[in-house]
């Protein structure tokens, strides 16, 4: 159906649909776009950059007859040239790429998933009553290090977009992810009650010596499993100085903590200083 024009029309090629407004159909595929005299400043405006790509702006406001309209070089003349450089340079478009999108929603499934059974098994093992939102094990220092990796990866993402296309390195970090949640569930699953978030510093009835089961491959496979983990996920994400910080980060706080808790142990459990020497730790470099 051909609609008659209120006014003249400009003849553009375009791509895609500009929606909310008068159409005729031209000749040679290209689409007619029309404007009633009567349109606000305002609607015209809107009708600039409800469009999704800045460069049909650019070639739309460049028109002889739109540059016959005073009041757009006034009002629109420097928002155009905002959008022209950003999509030279960086589109938020790109934020929601295949690529970021898959990666990010890899990381925030990961995080989610990691914390969200930690603190479940903790009820399982404990009692309800005997735990607290710190068996979710979120710190203040645990948020601040996952907001720089977000922040290394957005900027590594706008300044070197590549960088992020590695696929076989982020598939292999989410394969590590896997692998480092399943060896730290284990740990929590066959410890049972006697694995807890906090060094024990005195002996209570339920505690006992665990040397069966991935427990019988290293000592400490809680924290092995979290040390995977934790790097994996910077991996994946493709992020190179978040993968150097959080392995040294993580392996200094355990190299720091598992001497103090093996004092405890080694109190408790007489037979702990044969499975320390048989068993390694679970942990480069840390005996």
């Amino acid at each position: 159906m051909k609609l008659t024009p209120i006014t003249s029309c400009v003849g553009i090629t375009t791509t895609t649909a500009v929606r909310r407004q008068k159409k005729t159909q031209g000749l040679g595929g290209k689409e007619r776009l029309c404007w009633p005299a009567a349109r606000s400043r305002l609607q015209v405006r809107d009708f600039l950059f409800e469009t999704s790509s800045s460069r049909f702006l650019v070639h739309l406001f460049n028109h002889p007859q739109i540059q016959q309209m005073p009041f757009l070089t006034t009002h629109i003349n420097t928002q155009v040239a905002a959008f022209q450089l950003m999509d030279d340079n960086f589109s938020f478009s790109e934020l929601f790429s295949h690529t970021a999108s898959r990666q990010l929603s890899q990381m925030f499934f990961a995080v989610l998933l990691f914390h969200g059974s930690e603190y479940l098994l903790a009820i399982i093992f404990h009692g309800k009553s005997n735990v607290t939102l710190k068996s979710l094990l979120i710190s203040q220092q645990y948020i601040l290090a996952m907001i720089l990796s977000i922040l290394e990866y957005l900027l590594e993402l706008y300044f070197f977009p590549e960088l992020k296309e590695h696929w076989w390195i982020s598939n292999f970090g989410l394969l590590m992810v896997v692998v480092g949640e399943v060896i730290r569930k284990l740990a929590i699953i066959t410890a049972g009650r006697a694995f807890t978030h906090l060094i024990q510093r005195y002996h209570e009835e339920h505690h006992k010596l665990v040397t069966h089961g991935v427990y019988s491959i290293v000592r400490h496979p809680g924290y092995t499993g979290f040390l995977i983990w934790s790097v994996a996920t910077q991996v994946m994400l493709c992020n190179p100085v978040s993968t150097v910080a959080f392995t040294v980060v993580v392996w200094n706080f355990f190299h720091r903590r598992i001497p103090y808790e093996e004092y405890f142990l080694r109190q408790f459990f007489g037979e702990y200083e044969e499975f320390a020497k048989r068993v390694p730790s679970g942990i480069p470099f840390v005996k």
